[in-house]
């Protein structure tokens, strides 16, 4: 899934200039200059020599017999992406574009039209939804819209056509085309159930500004609160939210729903920044790289304690890397219950090294641990109260139940050897049946309905937990009443 406005949950996560760290769906990130990096493992200069004179060989044979004339340069940085291909689903070479792309994404704001869009194999884009308030909400796309053709502004010069279809298109390339300066025009081509054949639809570019948190009074004095992704600015906008709830609910808060379900993961400070607003202190996550000493532990600021009301905490199997991070440092710390699915399980470390071309190497280092000490890596979050039923957004996308450990060549630790063969969750099986699977098929049938099992469960919890709270309370002390008896006359024989 990729978005045009907000993060996406596919492989792309941003970095500033200077030193930082990310977890996002497709790693953590952490920008460095090659400082600090562990002694590499010794190697043998022999077999070194040989493996080079290998390369150099075939890359002599590919250029002169080969059918076609060949880029020595476009083989040469395949050689390199065909480098990292075979360690982890994670590692890559970026090219200069997609090194760029990937430092738009957690600012929340550039040039573009405003759709969240999601794409599989074979298939067109198809629109998760449009973003409130963007060109492509006023131009009048829809959820499940089918973008059939994209006729970019200025085709590229390979296109023999103003337009192209979509089917063979890549998300990424589907993105860049539909991204450009503002007030730049755009048409897309687009079917819709109850049209005909596609219809044009042209659209002028403008700043897309998305808000990664958003939240609400559920009922006097329960609150819920939605992060997205982690961007620049999330933990400063869950802490100014959290403060505005708190003042509008009669007597102050009781109970807060943290929603994190779909959530790809962001900027790993900020992941620190959020889950410090509800603990008081301690460790909220460390990372580990193969060198013992390598270590880094994010603690908990007291000073940010916001308060002892009961937290719910939603997740499900999009929730992902730092996001996991706040939801897996809340349970170890009995800070709130988890309620929904088993999450992705995306739980290592990427530092993304700038190169000299503008290019970028994203390469894993390290794996982060939840404060118990827990990898979850390949396993996921479990929750404390499993719950099948998805949210609105995964119902319009049943089909995606991909996690960490479905990805070829993922990275394997041994904490997670034992339980990786756990049981399956009722929310991990597709065919899963009972109550809350039966009302989610339901929702899948009824066009247009808005239940949502796992909140509602939630806010049942909450409501559940305050009461009992009040029956811990000390009963009060009845009232001694004295009262003045009058013995009995008694007459002695």
């Amino acid at each position: 899934m990729q978005g045009l406005g907000t993060s996406t949950p596919a492989a792309r996560r941003a970095s500033r200039t200077r030193v930082r760290v990310l977890a996002a769906f497709c790693g953590g990130l952490l920008l460095a200059s090659g400082a600090g990096a562990a002694e590499p493992a010794p190697v043998d200069p022999a077999q070194r020599y040989k493996d080079l004179g290998l390369f150099s060989r075939v890359l002599t044979l590919v250029r002169s017999h080969y059918v076609e004339p060949v880029d020595e340069s476009e083989l040469l940085r395949s050689a390199v992406r065909g480098l990292l291909l075979e360690l982890d689903p994670h590692s890559a070479f970026m090219e200069a574009d997609a090194f760029d792309e990937m430092q738009v994404d957690t600012k929340g704001e550039f040039h573009g039209i405003g759709i969240e869009i999601t794409k599989r194999q074979g298939k067109p884009v198809e629109v998760v939804a449009p973003i409130d308030g963007t060109p492509a909400a006023r131009a009048g796309l829809r959820a499940r819209d089918w973008i059939v053709g994209i006729c970019p502004t200025e085709p590229p010069d390979d296109w023999e056509t103003p337009c192209r279809g979509t089917e063979r298109m890549s998300l990424f390339e589907a993105v860049r085309l539909m991204r450009g300066k503002r007030g730049t025009s755009i048409v897309i081509e687009v079917m819709r159930e109850g049209f005909d054949q596609p219809r044009s639809f042209e659209i002028v570019r403008d700043v897309v500004k998305v808000a990664s948190v958003e939240g609400k009074l559920l009922e006097p004095g329960y609150a819920y609160v939605r992060i997205r992704s982690f961007q620049e600015r999330t933990g400063n906008d869950v802490q100014e939210l959290v403060q505005k709830l708190a003042a509008e609910a009669p007597g102050g808060l009781r109970g807060m729903v943290l929603d994190m379900r779909d959530n790809p993961g962001g900027l790993l400070d900020q992941a620190v920044i959020v889950a410090d607003v509800w603990m008081a202190d301690g460790l909220v996550v460390y990372t580990q790289g193969r060198d013992g000493a390598e270590r880094q532990d994010y603690r908990a600021d007291a000073d940010d304690f916001d308060g002892h009301y009961p937290l719910v905490v939603l997740v499900n199997e999009g929730t992902a890397s730092a996001s996991e991070i706040v939801a897996g440092a809340l349970q170890d710390h009995h800070r709130a219950l988890i309620l929904g699915a088993r999450t992705f399980g995306k739980g290592s470390v990427q530092t993304v090294y700038p190169l000299e071309d503008g290019s970028g190497l994203r390469l894993t280092t390290a794996l982060y641990y939840t404060p118990s000490g827990r990898s979850i890596q390949e396993v996921g979050i479990v929750p404390d109260i499993e719950v099948a039923a998805a949210s609105p957004v995964a119902k319009r996308s049943k089909s995606f139940r991909v996690r960490e450990r479905d990805l070829e060549g993922h990275f394997r630790h041994e904490s997670s050897e034992t339980e990786a063969g756990e049981r399956d969750t009722a929310a991990d099986d597709p065919s899963a049946s009972g109550p809350d699977a039966a009302a989610d098929e339901k929702g899948e049938a009824e066009e247009g309905d808005a239940s949502d099992a796992q909140l509602d469960r939630a806010l049942e919890v909450l409501k559940s937990w305050d009461y009992f709270e009040r029956l811990r309370e000390p009963a009060p002390e009845a009232k001694t009443v004295a009262l003045e008896t009058a013995a009995p006359a008694v007459e002695h024989p």
